[in-house]
């Protein structure tokens, strides 16, 4: 099983390592899918939309941030793929992304938050998948103790959690 999901990261990684892609490139997820991606996308799998699991998240060179969120006690460590390289990955040519967690609860992020050591869909929480029940499987963080311009009232209601889709719009 280490096996395969090391092949599917590495064969995902490969298709996006190579720059922007035709749509037919973008490689069908093999596990449950946890993040579909539609709207002003150049790059899909799945007629118009962008369907990835985890393992394909993974293959997207995931990073770490380190920091307190208000909804944690302590530092905590999450491990994710930067919302910059995802929206990079499915040549998104929109303004805005339209974030919606599982429960429809839906936030808007603009471009100007789509930054290298921006936020991360992050799928781990201190080296641990977060299930629904701990705001799984996906949760947008952002590097709040980096950057006081990320501890706003704004910003934080842009870390939506539970997130399962995000339309790119104008």
């Amino acid at each position: 099983m280490f096996a395969a999901h090391l092949l599917r990261s590495a064969l995902a990684l490969a298709a996006f390592a190579a720059g922007p892609v035709a749509a037919q490139d973008l490689p069908a997820p093999e596990g449950e899918p946890i993040l579909t991606v539609t709207g002003a996308i150049g790059v899909t799998n799945d007629g118009d939309a962008a369907v990835f699991d985890r393992a394909m998240l993974e293959g997207l060179d995931p990073v770490q941030i380190v920091t307190e969120t208000i909804w944690t006690d302590g530092v905590q460590t999450f491990t994710g793929v930067p919302l910059a390289r995802l929206i990079e990955a499915v040549d998104a040519e929109g303004a805005m992304l339209s974030a919606t967690a599982i429960n429809d609860y839906a936030v808007e992020i603009p471009r100007s938050d789509w930054v290298e050591d921006g936020p991360i869909l992050a799928y781990l929480n201190n080296g641990t998948p977060m299930s629904v029940r701990d705001k799984g499987p996906l949760w947008v963080i952002y590097p709040y103790d980096d950057n006081p311009d990320y501890q706003t009232e704004v910003v934080y209601s842009r870390s939506i959690w539970q997130l399962d889709r995000i339309e790119v719009t104008d």
